[in-house]
């Protein structure tokens, strides 16, 4: 999660503890994601020894767990969002019913709201993202939003062969059509499915890949932030036409 910077880091025992108590008070909802799956749970106990959090809804997810590593944390609070990682994940019983436990994580992000807004991408022009595998395949996809600390993707291919969660990909081109044509380090944290209903009322569902960015230098943030906020002004443009 190195694409923050570093002031939004926080290490010390106590700092940690603290905005996990939190997330707890607050039921604040967690996404919990690994290579293969993710699903939703909360804090059911945080103590300086151990993290409990409540199992998925889902038994199928649950069982997925069990076997997996490496699994990121994120949740959204209003003024926040927390970002940690967790290497495992062990079933315990807590008040008579399982649940997920792990130590407390020795560092989380915590990253004020202003530092992740997040822009959609318009349908039109279609902003389109490209790079070369470890396998030395092709990947492409269409950008469907777009932060200062990465961005969502829609994959042209229905495969998500060669892709892994974790992975890093040097060189990820990004073509902004008359905004200019980038290149940033990358590591892919999520794939899931992005579903919508056509006109013959069925649904179709198209992989949509996560991505955050690495090493971004201060020149390439202020040129992502001039972006952001010219799609920004371009959505307000559209809506009012609308209205």
């Amino acid at each position: 999660m190195s694409h923050y910077n570093e002031q939004f880091l926080k290490v010390s025992p106590l700092a940690v503890l603290n905005v996990l108590r939190d997330l707890h008070k607050d039921q604040v909802p967690l996404r919990v994601s690994w290579a293969s799956g993710q699903f939703i749970s909360r804090i059911l106990s945080v103590t300086a020894e151990a993290l409990i959090i409540d199992f998925g809804s889902q038994e199928q997810e649950n069982l997925a767990a069990q076997q997996a590593e490496n699994f990121l944390i994120d949740a959204e609070t209003k003024g926040a969002k927390v970002e940690f990682t967790l290497p495992r994940l062990v079933t315990v019983d807590y008040l008579s019913l399982p649940a997920f436990t792990a130590p407390v994580p020795p560092s989380l992000w915590f990253v004020q709201r202003r530092e992740f807004f997040r822009i959609a991408a318009p349908l039109h022009p279609v902003y389109l993202c490209t790079a070369r595998l470890p396998d030395n395949s092709e990947l492409r996809c269409r950008l469907c939003d777009l932060s200062l600390g990465g961005m969502g993707a829609l994959l042209e291919s229905k495969t998500t062969a060669g892709l892994q969660v974790g992975m890093q990909i040097p060189q990820l081109q990004l073509d902004m059509g008359d905004w200019g044509t980038f290149q940033f380090d990358a590591q892919l944290i999520a794939i899931t499915a992005h579903k919508v209903v056509d006109g013959k009322n069925e649904t179709i569902s198209t992989p949509r890949l996560s991505f955050r960015f690495l090493n971004v230098n201060p020149a390439a943030e202020r040129t992502l932030q001039r972006i952001i906020f010219g799609l920004e002004r371009e959505a307000r443009e559209r809506a009012s036409k609308v209205r």
